[in-house]
């Protein structure tokens, strides 16, 4: 018999059952799981002490209330008993056939596999599971329904046990139903995530929620009552109701504009929703011819829907007593779906897979993408990494040429958008052209940009690009072009990397030892030579391979000063540059780089490393493989570099000791000028300063500018150099490339 417990939370169930258009042998199905699992999960209970029977029926109730199929309304009665009991699955098939086995097993733990640690469990966990969804999207509804009824009841867990649930809950499931657009099931997530994560916080907007409650209520309803009277006279039929912003929500824009609770002035909204997609511009114009709008907070999302295919106009209006308010305006069904998203319009065959539909292929593409994570990931941990940084982070709406829409990572690049479109079209990248403007391919793409790319015939990525690539699976595919295609190059330019890390003695001495082969087992390489070779196209640095060769031996030689050892002291400008330590380098005179700024390494034959800025021109010609993933240490340097700016001025008398003056204001050393006049208005100013990093130079260029009769200021690449060169290189070489 049953606790009374557990017959009143299966009769709500039952009740919400009823209320539903199934058929009777549905019904008896789902009936039949949930005495199936009682039996199996009788005696167990949870660490409320209440019957474990309980959190199946609380995950098929939220389940139900998203409407899913029979089968995903089974497999919440039993996600459990193939950890938590004896039951095998040929056992669970037999009963409830394969399609719910399949379910079942998508969210089952790895409970009898053998982990080195619980991170490493659980990261594996998560990549089942993605991976499994890719193939069959009911699976991660039920794991939704199960962490959702889990956090519900968290607060039954040991402190540091809710912290941990509660921030992977914010890393994975919150994102996740955001990306299915099931708007209802975020929120709660968010919010009850935020309760254990920081508690104050979430008390302190609560409590200030409550005791803004009756006056916020009778501003809502007041503004309610005006649209009501407008849309009537209009003849429009709507129901209007207000809500308030979820905590979450309210907490993320207080942190991402660094403002109190009192300087918010939208954390509430009314909500109209129409019949009618027409109907949603009409009320927009209404309302905006009522009530002034606040400009720059207008969004239109029906044009442009999110990604997840939230639809809905937003406005921000001057409502009763000059009181700001957010307007939401949509039809029923895109309510539903902003509410249930993918759920609300259900077009799943029985198996779970999506129906070919153009709309949804575009607005769920990115689950293909998991399967691509799973192939490029070499473990459960940098999977997971990827996905929280490829799929879940914000994103960037960029256009191709022809109107598709490409969804990417914050930050993303030209050359991410290349490789998101074709593997092939990263590779043959050589530009790109970003509304119709030539860019360098680090540029960071926005919102609306429309990107054109620049193709070669022949495949041609540069190693440097994984200094600013944003997407993982961008980086995964350079890393394995150059794995694949330049393996003795890859493994020439490691070994060079290694000698002149270690000097050559050193290196062979222990190459001899069979020290190398030491530390490529330990690494997960094969041998030495996969080592050298990862070493040369970046898979892995010199950091990490001489921290795992054994000391002393890998140290310098003995301080006998020879001409090198001098050498590397006098340009190592004290340890300035991080992944270079203890390596003989220099600084290229071409592009003369600073601290501060972005800078790639060159191997060269005899002068070991030259280190030259991120765009330098002269990097166009170096083969990707010769270069190296390289940065200035954090630390301000003490050392001094020069720079060379030419100022382009309006000729008078006394403007050169007005520029000497702005520089001096910086307490910057001059180490040169140089003037001559174009024609009698128009002059030129060349000077050469010593500075330390590149705060210090940009301060010392606003400083010029900010003199009235300065056109412009800008660094040359070396002193007395003319860019128009550069520029006829440039425009010869990027002639009679192709465009995407």
């Amino acid at each position: 018999m049953f606790m009374v417990s557990h017959l009143i939370v299966y009769d709500e169930f039952k009740e919400i059952l009823s209320k539903q258009n199934r058929s009777p042998e549905d019904i008896a199905d789902i009936e039949r799981a949930f005495e199936y699992a009682n039996k199996l999960h009788e005696g167990q209970y949870r660490i409320s002490e209440e019957p474990y029977i309980i959190h199946p029926i609380e995950v098929a109730k939220i389940l139900l209330d998203l409407k899913m199929d029979k089968s995903t309304i089974i497999s919440a009665f039993l996600h459990d008993i193939l950890e938590d009991t004896d039951t095998k699955p040929e056992d669970l098939a037999k009963e409830f056939g394969e399609d719910v086995l399949k379910l079942v097993q998508g969210v089952t733990k790895l409970g009898k596999l053998h982990f080195q640690s619980k991170e490493e469990r659980q990261a594996e966990n998560f990549r089942r599971m993605l991976v499994a969804m890719a193939q069959d999207i009911r699976i991660i509804f039920l794991k939704l329904a199960d962490r959702l009824h889990n956090m519900r009841t968290l607060n039954y867990m040991a402190q540091n046990k809710q912290k941990k649930t509660a921030q992977e809950t914010l890393d994975i499931f919150a994102p996740l139903a955001n990306r299915l657009g099931i708007g209802k099931i975020k929120a709660e997530l968010e919010d009850l995530a935020l309760r254990y994560i920081n508690p104050e916080k979430y008390y302190e907007i609560a409590r200030k929620i409550a005791q803004t409650k009756a006056q916020r209520d009778q501003a809502i309803a007041s503004l309610i009552e005006e649209v009501k009277i407008i849309l009537k006279h209009n003849s429009i039929e709507a129901k209007i109701y207000g809500r308030a912003k979820h905590y979450y929500s309210i907490y993320n824009k207080m942190n991402r504009l660094n403002i109190t609770f009192d300087q918010l002035y939208d954390t509430s909204a009314i909500r109209v929703l129409v019949d009618e997609e027409k109907d949603c511009y009409g009320v927009l114009g209404l309302i905006h011819a009522k009530f002034k709008p606040i400009p720059g907070r207008f969004k239109d999302y029906i044009a442009m829907p999110k990604s997840n295919g939230y639809r809905s106009l937003h406005t921000t209006v001057i409502g009763p007593k000059n009181k700001p308010f957010e307007i939401q305006i949509r039809t029923k069904e895109m309510h539903e779906v902003a509410e249930y998203g993918i759920a609300a319009h259900w077009k799943y065959k029985e198996s779970g897979s999506v129906k070919s539909n153009t709309e949804t292929d575009a607005q769920f593409s990115w689950m293909k993408k998991l399967v691509e994570l799973d192939k490029d990931s070499s473990d459960s941990k940098e999977f997971l990494e990827n996905v929280k940084l490829d799929i879940f982070s914000d994103q960037v709406f960029a256009f191709s040429p022809r109107g598709d829409v490409i969804d990417l990572p914050a930050g993303s690049s030209p050359v991410d958008f290349a490789y998101r479109i074709h593997t092939e079209i990263g590779h043959k990248t050589v530009g790109a052209l970003v509304n119709g403007r030539i860019v360098t391919l680090d540029t960071k793409l926005k919102n609306g940009d429309i990107v054109e790319i620049l193709t070669s015939k022949q495949p041609m990525p540069k190693i440097d690009w994984l200094n600013f690539v944003k997407t993982k699976s961008a980086a995964s595919k350079i890393r394995l072009w150059f794995k694949k295609n330049k393996r003795e190059d890859n493994l020439d330019i490691g070994k060079m990397q290694l000698e002149a890390a270690l000097s050559k003695s050193v290196f062979d001495d222990l190459y001899k030892t069979g020290e190398f082969e030491r530390v490529s087992k330990e690494m997960n390489y094969k041998s030495a030579e996969d080592l050298f070779a990862a070493l040369g196209y970046g898979e892995t640095t010199l950091h990490k391979i001489t921290n795992k060769l054994k000391r002393p031996t890998f140290q310098p030689m003995e301080m006998e000063e020879t001409h090198h050892e001098v050498k590397r002291k006098k340009v190592s400008k004290k340890d300035d540059i991080i992944g270079l330590e203890g390596m003989l380098w220099n600084l290229a005179k071409c592009c003369c780089p600073i601290p501060g700024e972005p800078i790639v390494g060159v191997v060269t034959r005899s002068k070991g490393v030259t280190v030259h800025r991120l765009n330098c021109k002269c990097l166009f010609d170096i083969e990707p493989e010769r270069m190296m993933d390289i940065k200035w240490a954090n630390t301000i340097s003490s050392s001094i570099y020069s720079a060379h700016l030419r100022i382009e001025c309006q000729d008078r008398v006394g403007l050169l000791k007005d520029i000497i003056g702005k520089i001096s204001d910086t307490d910057t050393n001059i180490l040169y000028t140089s003037t001559y006049v174009k024609n009698k208005k128009f002059g030129i100013v060349d000077v050469g300063i010593e500075l330390n990093n590149i705060d210090v130079l940009q301060k010392v260029i606003l400083n010029i500018q900010s003199l009235q009769d300065v056109y412009s200021v800008r660094r040359l690449e070396q002193r007395g150099m003319s860019s128009k060169h550069s520029h006829k290189k440039n425009n010869r070489q990027n002639k009679n490339h192709e465009k995407y």
